[in-house]
């Protein structure tokens, strides 16, 4: 059991983050960002498998709401044998992400293009379509050069806010980025820079730039910097139970947000105890 509320200093906690988020009250986060692994560690065997919905109690899977189901093995592979292998593990995260934000808040969620469309379909489900707000694409130039086919460079990050009426966004507190064609604006707007697209260009973190931890799957503060800003105020609390190396709580403490904070990994803990303010608070699950 964790003792947070609203009133906690900058916590990070140790520990599986769907206990940890069960315990906390509706409504706390601004908001919410998450970049879930998509290799657990655990050695997993896959069957192709579909599901039929039974009277209750009578399957041997039980799904969302409680919805009873019996499995039926299949001689191929199909869409929803892989949808199901995420939904199971992403499904009941997403659900407390969805209860835990706030009226005004958003959620960001980071993945890559062989996930993406099944979490549309998800959070369209439970956030509701006209909750959705953008699909971001971050782009980089780095990494392998595929020759058999167009080479992956870019993350796709979801973006859903809990009520469409109300929900905060904050254009003039984000930070500007060059034109791309300077010369086709005027001297001042080019001095000033433009508002972001939809289309982030970013770098991803250097390996020998001072943002550098070591920590294998890492995101650029600029990413982090452009979500807290334009979807959060000073004091507003932000939450990432995928924490990895902190980025999101030292963005967050920079730009004078509160943070909380998730990992199970011990590595992401010693990374962050390093990295954070030194009046973060470390506590277990």
């Amino acid at each position: 059991m964790i003792a947070w509320t609203p009133a906690s200093p900058d916590t990070v906690v140790h520990g599986d983050n769907l206990p940890v988020l069960r315990q906390l009250p509706d409504a706390s986060f601004m908001v919410i960002y998450l970049d879930p692994p998509f290799n657990t560690g655990r050695e997993q065997t896959r069957h192709t498998i579909k599901t039929v919905r039974t009277a209750d109690g009578a399957g041997d899977r039980v799904g969302f709401q409680g919805q009873s189901y019996e499995t039926i093995r299949l001689a191929a592979r199909s869409y929803d044998d892989t949808f199901a292998a995420y939904w199971d593990f992403l499904a009941p995260r997403l659900v407390e992400a969805h209860r835990l934000l706030a009226p005004e808040g958003t959620l960001y969620l980071h993945l890559d293009y062989r996930e993406a469309h099944y979490a549309k379909v998800l959070l369209d489900g439970l956030f509701g379509r006209e909750n959705f707000l953008n699909e971001l694409i971050w782009a980089y130039d780095y990494g392998a050069r595929s020759k058999s086919r167009w080479p992956a460079k870019h993350d796709t990050i979801l973006v859903y806010v809990k009520d469409p009426k109300r929900y905060w966004f904050d254009s003039a507190g984000v930070d500007r980025e060059p034109y791309m064609a300077p010369g086709l604006v005027t001297p001042e707007k080019a001095a000033r820079g433009k508002l972001p697209t939809d289309v982030w260009w970013h770098t991803i973190v250097s390996p020998t730039g001072h943002e550098k931890t070591g920590y294998p799957t890492q995101k650029p503060e600029g990413l982090l910097r452009r979500m807290v800003q334009a979807s959060s105020r000073p004091g507003d609390w932000v939450l990432d139970f995928f924490a990895g190396s902190g980025t999101t709580g030292a963005v967050a403490a920079r730009l004078g947000r509160r943070f909380l904070l998730v990992d199970e990994n011990p590595g992401a803990i010693e990374v962050m105890r390093d990295r954070l303010p030194a009046s973060t608070r470390f506590a277990g699950a």
